[in-house]
């Protein structure tokens, strides 16, 4: 399958000789791999949904919301709408009733409509396959984009959230804060035909293992591979 839209730098530039200085070696990073693999071997995007539509709705609400309760609202939202001019025309209090489980369910009914219009005047109803055109759509920042595209399509792409921003962090897989260039760092480090179940592996192992708050330490596969300062060694 051909490379779809995703924005390049050039390895010249200062950014990624910046990037060079990342506190983990490639061994480490094959092991990290590797063990993840045998932690989660089924890595799998967790929202229920049966179409790239759906796949893209779903994504949307997941910001700032469990992939559980985003699943818990879905069903009945997808029988109620099922292409994206029946989004288009949603009513805006209609929909936001249904979605207020997830939160801040003002503006992502109205992305979410705002993407439906997009989608049926631009588009011709059909979510796009660049990241470019993911990426214009209301509401779809990289984060959806990369969660459809390596869904959908199988494209090599590198999911960031904010659980796999923590584990990238704790494990000295980046230097940085900002979503895209954790993106870029960890595009560099993981092989490419590993993008996908590489990061998704981070990100359930965040959501499962290395929590924000409580992390299960004395679980952790990756104990030698972690030199993170608030690491709970077990009594």
């Amino acid at each position: 399958m051909k490379e779809l839209g995703r924005a390049r730098r050039p390895l010249s530039s200062p950014l990624r000789k910046e990037r060079t200085r990342i506190g983990v070696s490639a061994g480490q990073v094959k092991r990290i791999l590797e063990l993840l693999a045998t932690a989660f071997p089924h890595a799998s995007v967790e929202l229920e949904a049966r179409n790239s539509l759906e796949l893209l709705v779903a994504t949307i609400l997941s910001a700032q919301c469990t992939d559980e309760r985003v699943n818990a609202v879905t069903p009945l939202l997808f029988r109620q709408y099922q292409t994206a001019t029946d989004y288009a025309q949603a009513d805006q209090a209609e929909l936001e009733a249904l979605i207020r489980p997830t939160g801040f369910f003002k503006s992502k009914a109205r992305h979410i409509i705002a993407c439906g219009r997009v989608l049926r005047d631009k588009f011709g109803g059909r979510v796009p396959d660049t990241m470019e055109a993911l990426t214009s759509l209301p509401g779809v920042g990289r984060k959806t984009a990369n969660v459809w595209l390596g869904s959908c399509f199988g494209t090599p792409s590198v999911v960031v959230d904010t659980h796999v921003k923590r584990v990238a962090g704790r494990l000295d897989l980046t230097t940085h804060q900002d979503p895209t260039e954790i993106e870029y760092d960890l595009q560099r480090l993981i092989p490419r035909d590993q993008w996908i179940s590489g990061s998704q592996r981070l990100l359930l192992h965040g959501r499962y293992v290395c929590l924000a708050r409580a992390p299960k330490c004395g679980e952790c596969v990756l104990g030698q591979d972690c030199s993170w300062e608030g690491k709970r060694l077990s009594a």
